[in-house]
């Protein structure tokens, strides 16, 4: 799937958060939509994501970054943000 076929709640709940905090942050959560067969799908695999960069070490984010890693604190805060963003969305579509 693409991005373009996410709902309006999903895309904006993730997509959206993550470029005003970020572009890079934004195009992991884009490729990662083209291993998904469906939002819900998506959704989960997003929380991995998030899950896998909340873990990850100052070497993996300036990789996942291009060099550019952003505050930490700040990171986890939108992080935590898109969190509760794909909960609510999870509530209003299933």
């Amino acid at each position: 799937m693409d991005t373009d076929d996410l709902s309006q709640e999903a895309y904006k709940a993730i997509m959206i958060e993550a470029e005003r905090f970020n572009h890079d942050l934004t195009l992991r959560f884009g490729v990662l939509s083209g291993d998904c067969n469906d939002e819900e799908e998506y959704l989960k695999k997003s929380l991995l994501l998030i899950e896998k960069i909340k873990k990850a070490k100052k070497y993996q984010l300036e990789d996942m970054f291009f060099g550019d890693v952003p505050d930490i604190d700040q990171l986890n805060k939108i992080l935590d943000r898109i969190i509760e963003n794909i909960e609510r969305v999870k509530k209003i579509l299933f």
